[in-house]
């Protein structure tokens, strides 16, 4: 099979499809890798890195688009490359389609295959490519918030940690998921004091253990939420509803009553977001914006501020599946892992995934169907 790496053109993003490493087990196993020029010079991976794995550079996304029967990205692709795509064409990449009615048009129409890494499952119900991009998101909305809590970004002029005699900040995290117990690592392990809302019972008691009770867990609901983020300094946003958009669990007038200077860094905008209030994307150059006195920051790719570890932690779980999808076809490949089948968002110009076509509110078509 021939399989093509895209340099990304999403706004600030460095990441790549494909390392090296990836490139040699696909070409030892006998595929031809196309990647495009420059593709993993963001991830401080060069060309020659590529050739001497055996890929073949070429020098623009029409020949990877044009030749390839299997596209590898990292995000969804933008408007300039909808046309690229074409019939029976398979697309593994991050799409997140219940956020963008657009871009599930356009993979309709151009009748591929869509695959979604944020909707594979692992046979316990986890998501095994999603899981090391929330991580690194996770860990990362600590740092950010940490930063746009100095009072050069408008922040309240709080440090984290705080000092001896001066307490540490406030920091809610809503979602004890994989992106909300990677940020309370962080938030802990600088000293902040850190509250954890989750409607699942179970997924507290699991926070619960892993911290010792240096976290605070609570159930979500939104008077006890409301309460929490009046003494808040920085409100982590991290509920996730696998394939569907997310629900706006804090609402407008709990924004409202927050303090001037506190922050607000939403990581569940790529599905949305769950914050009432963050009605923008922003990018990695121009990140945030204020509203009622609070800075809100909105980028949809936190992880490609770090593209390099990044790339290598994306292509570690990605590969696998991506050297079946070459060795059986998407087809076979689906069949005989029904958790990658749950990738599949869309099929030969059918919805199919029932989140996805619930969300936009499109006719959802089964595999079998």
């Amino acid at each position: 099979m021939r399989i093509g790496v895209p340099k990304e053109v999403k706004a600030d993003e460095q990441r790549v499809g494909l390392t090296p490493a990836g490139v040699m087990s696909l070409t030892r196993g006998g595929h031809a890798v196309l990647v495009e020029t420059q593709a993993g010079a963001g991830s401080g991976i060069s060309d020659e890195e590529y050739a001497a794995a055996g890929a073949c550079i070429v020098y623009g996304p029409e020949e990877v688009y044009g030749e390839a029967d299997l596209i590898v990205k990292v995000k969804e692709p933008l408007p300039s490359e909808h046309r690229l795509l074409r019939p029976g064409q398979v697309l593994f990449t991050y799409l997140h389609l219940a956020a963008d009615r657009r871009l599930a048009e356009a993979l309709v129409e151009r009748g591929v295959v869509a695959i979604a890494y944020e909707t594979v499952e692992a046979p316990d119900g986890s998501l095994p490519l999603l899981a090391p991009m929330s991580e690194v998101a996770g860990r990362m909305s600590v740092q950010i918030g940490a930063r746009l809590l100095e009072k050069r970004s408008g922040g309240r002029g709080v440090l984290l940690g705080g000092v001896p005699g001066v307490p540490p900040a406030q920091v809610v995290i809503v979602g004890g998921g994989v992106v909300g117990t990677n940020a309370a690592k962080v938030a802990r392990g600088m000293g902040a004091s850190v509250c954890v809302f989750d409607v699942n019972a179970a997924r507290l008691r699991y926070v619960d253990d892993l911290f010792r009770g240096t976290v605070t867990t609570r159930m979500s609901n939104p008077y006890d939420l409301a309460v929490a983020l009046r003494e808040a300094d920085l409100l982590i946003g991290a509920v996730l509803v696998p394939g569907a958009k997310a629900p706006q669990v804090v609402s407008e007038e709990m924004v409202a009553a927050m303090r001037p200077g506190s922050v607000i860094v939403d990581v569940a905008i790529d599905q949305g977001g769950c914050v009432a209030t963050v009605d923008r994307i922003t990018t990695h150059s121009q990140p945030t914006f204020v509203k009622y006195g609070v800075v809100h920051y909105s980028v949809p790719n936190i992880p490609g501020a770090v593209p390099r570890t990044s790339t290598f932690a994306l292509t570690n779980v990605t590969l696998p599946y991506v050297v079946r999808l070459a060795n059986l076809g998407w087809r076979e490949a689906a069949l005989a892992d029904p958790g990658l089948a749950k990738g599949l968002n869309v099929v030969d110009g059918d919805v199919t995934h029932p989140a996805v076509a619930a969300a936009l509110d499109m006719p959802y078509t089964g595999l079998a169907g």
